[in-house]
């Protein structure tokens, strides 16, 4: 029963064990703040709780090298990877680039007209007809619109 008494009086005071500080400005225009009240100077009283830094938030251990070296090694990891995924699609994007040149310049090659030709099957030279000058430039068009499309 004592216990219970000295444990109710305990909590009663808790409120009350709140550290008082003065915040005033000095003669030189500074200001300080204090535990006790100045003499003769205008100051304001600040309620500060006591177990307010504690309470707040606890604060965090020291990491050991080990950690530090863990994080430092994932960083430097991640600026890796990072790295070469930019060096991958800046790579992507030239090839994408040299397709779509390539592909441009055999559609202005149908295009222009003239005579165009291909070789058969025993290294001669045969010319195309007009048939065969259309089925080309459409299959070029098809080939340029897919090589320079953007995603």
């Amino acid at each position: 029963m004592k216990r219970i008494i000295v444990l109710a009086m305990a909590m009663a005071m808790a409120p009350a064990a709140t550290a008082q500080l003065y915040k005033y400005v000095d003669e030189k225009g500074k200001t300080v703040y204090s535990d006790q009240p100045p003499v003769n100077l205008d100051s304001k009283q600040v309620n500060v709780p006591a177990g307010r830094a504690s309470a707040a938030a606890p604060a965090a251990a020291p990491k050991s090298a080990v950690d530090r070296d863990k994080e430092l090694e994932k960083s430097r990891k991640e600026t890796r990877d990072k790295a070469d995924k930019q060096a991958k699609a800046a790579e992507r994007d030239q090839q994408m680039e040299q397709r779509c040149a390539a592909a441009r310049e055999r559609y202005a090659a149908f295009a222009e007209g003239g005579r165009i030709y291909r070789m058969n099957d025993k290294g001669e030279r045969v010319y195309m007809d007009d048939a065969e000058l259309e089925s080309g430039r459409e299959r070029s068009r098809r080939e340029m619109d897919e090589a320079c499309k953007k995603t």
